[in-house]
C-alpha cells in the first residue's frame, strides 16, 4: 500500500471539520465506536475519495495475564474488513484482570519483565494469526513505575518485535509523557527501536499539573512533543503521522494549524538515516511465527496475573498499595481512573447528569466509585450507577428520582431487581419482569 502521509483522528464531534481540512490523507478511529454494518456517513465520503482509514483497538488487553479474547479479536478484524484498513493498532497495556473481575477502564503499563515479555508475545501471535491485516502496537503513557524491571522500554520493544515481528506504533507524546513522569530518557527509546518496524507516529497535546504530565488529547500539540517527532523523524522516515484530539476540540483553522505544524517538523528536521516500510507492510522479523506452535509460558501467566491484579486492586478497588511501588503516584493514577470513568459516562448517559445537575453528579459519581469497581465496561458502569442513586434515595426530588427509574428500567428491560422494588412501588411503576443483565 501507499505510505499514509498526515492525518487526524476520527471523531463525531469533529466529523464535518475533518471532511474539510485540506491535505488530509488518512485518518484513524477508535474500533470499539463502530459498527461494521452501520459506518457512519462521514468515514464512508472520506474513503469514498480515497482517505484511508485505520482502525484504532483499545480494549483488547494484548498486555494482560490473560490470552487474547476470541470475540474481541473477531470485532477488531470485521471493523477492519469493513473499513478496507491496510493495518489494525492497539496498545501495549493490560486493561482488566478476570480473578477477580476487575475493569481498569484506562490503558495500564505492563511490567517491563521477561515473564511480561513472555506472556506479551504469546498474545501478540494468537492475535496476529486471528486478524486479516498486520497488526502495530503501541506505546503508552504511564504514572507509575512497577518495581523490578528488568528491561529498558527501548529493548523491551525491540525484543517484542524480534520475537513477533509485530509493527510499532510510536507516540511521541507518550514519551514526553513518561519523561515527565517517569524520568524516562525518549532519546534513549527511539535509539533503540527497530526502524523498519514502524508503522506510524502519534501526536498529542496534554498538560502539566503539579509536576506530573496529563496525556489529555484535550491540549495543544507542545514544543516539547514537536521536537521528539523531530528527533524521529532524524532517525527514519515515518509512513505516516497522526493528530490525535479527544475532548475539548478546537475550532476548525486551529486543527488545520497543527496539522500544518506536524507537516513542517517533518518537513525541516534532518533527513532520516533509514527510511521504514509502508504501514501495512509485514516485517521479515519473526515470519515463522505462523508455523511454529504457540509457545505456552506456563507460570509466567501466573505471576504477571498477580502482580497485575494487585496494582489494579489498589488503583480501583481502594486495596493496600503493593510493595515498592510509589503510593502518591498509585494514588495519582486512581483519582485520574474515577474522574476517566465519571466523563465517559457523562458523554455516554447525559441524562444522568440532567437527573442530578452537574456538581451532583460528579459528587455522586465519584463516592460511588470508591466502592464499586467497574467489571463490565463503562455502559454497564452508567447504569450500576443509576441503580446506586435509586439505593440511596437520590435524586431527591420524586419527579426527578420518577424519570431516572423510568430510563434505568428502560436500558435493563425490566424492573429494578428485589432492594429496589419499594422505590418502583413508591413511584407507581408495578413490577415488571425479572431483569436481564445489560451488555456493556
Amino acid at each position: 500500500m501507499a505510505r499514509l502521509g498526515v492525518g487526524i483522528g476520527w471523531r463525531p464531534e469533529i466529523a464535518e471539520a475533518v471532511e474539510r481540512l485540506p491535505g488530509l490523507d488518512w485518518v484513524e478511529v477508535v474500533a470499539e465506536n463502530l459498527c461494521p454494518g452501520h459506518l457512519p456517513e462521514s468515514l464512508l465520503r472520506l474513503r469514498e475519495r480515497g482517505v484511508t482509514v485505520v482502525p484504532h483497538g483499545v480494549s483488547l488487553g494484548l498486555g494482560g495475564a490473560d490470552r487474547p479474547d476470541g470475540r474481541r479479536l473477531a470485532d477488531l478484524g470485521e471493523r477492519a474488513v469493513a473499513l478496507g484498513a491496510p493495518l489494525v493498532t492497539e496498545h501495549i497495556a493490560f486493561v482488566r484482570s478476570s480473578s477477580p473481575a476487575l475493569e481498569a477502564g484506562h490503558l495500564l503499563p505492563v511490567p517491563r519483565t521477561r515473564d511480561a515479555l513472555d506472556v506479551l508475545c504469546e498474545n501478540v501471535r494468537i492475535a496476529q494469526d486471528a486478524l486479516p491485516v498486520p497488526l502495530a502496537l503501541e506505546n503508552i503513557a504511564a504514572l507509575v513505575n512497577w518495581p523490578g524491571e528488568e528491561l529498558t522500554e527501548g529493548r523491551f520493544l525491540a525484543e517484542l518485535v524480534e520475537r513477533t515481528g509485530v509493527r510499532l506504533l510510536i507516540d511521541v507524546a507518550n514519551l514526553h509523557t513518561n519523561r515527565v513522569n517517569r524520568g524516562e530518557d525518549p532519546r534513549a527509546v527511539l535509539d533503540a527501536l527497530p526502524a523498519e518496524a514502524l508503522a506510524y507516529v502519534h501526536v498529542a497535546g496534554g498538560v502539566e499539573r503539579d509536576g506530573v504530565w496529563h496525556d489529555t488529547h484535550a491540549h495543544p500539540v507542545p514544543a516539547q512533543v514537536l521536537d521528539l517527532l523531530a528527533e524521529l523523524r532524524e532517525r527514519v522516515d515515518p509512513p505516516g503521522v497522526l493528530l490525535e484530539r479527544d475532548d475539548d476540540f478546537p475550532p476548525e483553522p486551529e486543527l488545520a494549524a497543527e496539522l500544518t505544524a506536524i507537516r513542517a517538523t517533518l518537513a525541516s528536521a534532518a533527513p532520516a538515516r533509514t527510511t521504514a516500510p509502508a504501514a501495512g507492510a509485514a516485517s521479515d522479523r519473526g515470519a515463522d511465527r505462523g508455523a511454529a506452535a504457540v509457545s505456552e509460558v506456563g507460570g509466567a501467566r501466573g505471576r504477571v496475573g498477580v502482580a497485575q491484579t494487585a496494582l489494579l486492586s489498589a488503583l480501583v478497588a481502594g486495596t493496600p498499595v503493593p510493595e515498592g511501588f510509589d503510593r502518591q503516584r498509585v494514588a495519582v493514577q486512581a483519582r485520574a481512573l474515577v474522574a476517566k470513568r465519571a466523563d465517559v459516562v457523562r458523554r455516554i448517559a447525559p441524562e444522568l447528569v440532567g437527573f442530578l445537575g452537574p456538581e451532583a453528579f460528579r459528587k455522586e459519581f465519584f463516592g460511588y466509585a470508591r466502592h464499586r469497581p467497574m467489571t463490565g465496561g463503562y455502559r454497564r458502569d452508567a447504569l450500576d450507577f443509576a441503580e446506586h442513586l435509586l439505593v440511596h434515595g437520590l435524586p431527591a426530588d420524586p419527579a426527578a428520582r420518577r424519570r431516572l427509574t423510568r430510563w434505568w428500567q428502560d436500558r435493563v428491560g425490566s424492573r429494578p431487581p428485589n432492594r429496589l422494588s419499594r422505590w418502583a412501588g413508591r413511584l407507581g411503576l408495578g413490577p415488571r419482569p425479572r431483569p436481564r443483565r445489560a451488555v456493556a
